[in-house]
């Protein structure tokens, strides 16, 4: 029995002695999935989303490698409605220039699973993995199945009737891939340190009730930036702050049934993507008035006013992109400043989740 326990007692310690590199792993996937949403905007601001007319998850990591295969993947590019409608005489050399977008973000998408499937096994055979982590890990398995299903789902979508793909997929794709994101990168911070609200007081607890709304908030934000690309909003009413020459322009709710403008009416979904980023901002700015009141100082405090300031950077960067009309590079550099405002929003909830930070009105523990 004493050898049992014995042996127990050290699997568990190896576990604990891996786990930061378990986390540095988390942290990488964290960054390909970031690399990820990258190329995956570059596919969909030129255009190159519907270049590749298959969905091979095997025999596709391999592009076309002659002459020929070239001129296959061309043709079956020929047949759907964006090359005849829109693309009609394109040349080969063009071609190729939007299916290696395409490819780069498909490539990408197989090598983080085996980025996530490789070190996994490695990690579960060696013994080196504490009980707990596997399912969560399991479930990164899951997502990254359905996302990959979902992007298919999403290219199936422009290939018949439409000359590009549905603004509701794509917005269901990169709300996906936020998920994915945040979901690791919760887990990453979770394998650093203790979690829960043990020692949180209910004033602590409606901070966190304050960074979860920003959380969900900015999530949103994130999809009706989906919606706005998936219609090219952006292209249009390019002026700032008024839209039309005023703040709240015309023309909002001119669809029947009322609700489709807010997914299919250009202005208005340019209008909820500006109304949202400053009802952000707003937020960003009370919920650090807030962790001040309640801090003082501190990790807390440093988080929250790190975070307003990224919102503000974003939000001034969207502007900018508005401005000039979305082109590629600060159309790039807002989806990333996107992501990483929200990555940010989940440190600071998940700081106010762990009993690290003492609230101002707290006294010492001795002095109890």
């Amino acid at each position: 029995m004493a050898s049992v326990t014995e042996s127990r007692a050290d699997r568990i310690g190896k576990a604990a002695t891996t786990m930061p590199w378990i986390r540095a792993w988390l942290f990488v996937l964290c960054g390909l999935i970031f690399l990820m949403i990258i190329v995956g905007g570059a596919t969909r601001l030129t255009d190159s989303g519907l270049s590749i007319t298959e969905w091979k998850p095997i025999v596709g990591m391999v592009p076309p490698l002659s002459a020929g295969d070239w001129q296959d993947a061309f043709e079956k590019y020929q047949q759907i409605p964006e090359y005849q409608r829109i693309n009609k005489g394109m040349t080969l050399g063009a071609f190729k220039k939007i299916f290696w977008w395409e490819w780069a973000h498909r490539f990408l998408g197989r090598f983080i699973g085996f980025a996530v499937a490789l070190p996994f096994l490695f990690f579960w055979l060696t013994g080196q993995i504490e009980r707990w982590l596997i399912p969560w890990i399991v479930g990164m398995f899951v997502l990254g199945g359905l996302q990959g299903l979902l992007g298919w789902y999403m290219v199936m979508s422009g290939l018949v009737d439409r000359v590009d793909v549905s603004q509701y997929r794509l917005a269901a794709h990169l709300g996906l891939a936020i998920i994915l994101f945040g979901y690791i990168f919760w887990l990453a911070l979770s394998t650093g340190g203790t979690k829960g609200l043990a020692t949180q007081s209910i004033k602590d607890r409606r901070l966190v009730l304050s960074a979860g709304g920003l959380v969900a908030l900015l999530f949103l934000q994130i999809n009706l930036g989906a919606l706005v690309a998936g219609l090219d909003a952006g292209l249009s009413h390019n002026t700032w702050p008024l839209m039309d020459g005023a703040l709240v322009p015309g023309g909002l709710f001119e669809m029947t049934p009322w609700y489709l403008n807010l997914f299919e009416n250009v202005a208005t979904v340019q209008f909820n993507h500006r109304v949202v980023a400053y009802a952000g901002l707003i937020w960003a700015v009370i919920h650090t008035v807030q962790t001040g009141n309640r801090y003082g100082e501190g990790s807390a405090l440093v988080r929250s006013a790190i975070l307003l300031l990224a919102i503000f950077i974003q939000a001034a960067l969207g502007i900018w992109t508005l401005l000039m009309q979305v082109p590629i590079s600060l159309g790039l550099a807002h989806q990333g400043g996107a992501v990483i405002v929200f990555a940010l929003a989940l440190y600071q909830l998940h700081g106010l989740l762990t009993p690290q930070n003492s609230p101002r009105s707290a006294q010492p523990a001795m002095a109890q």
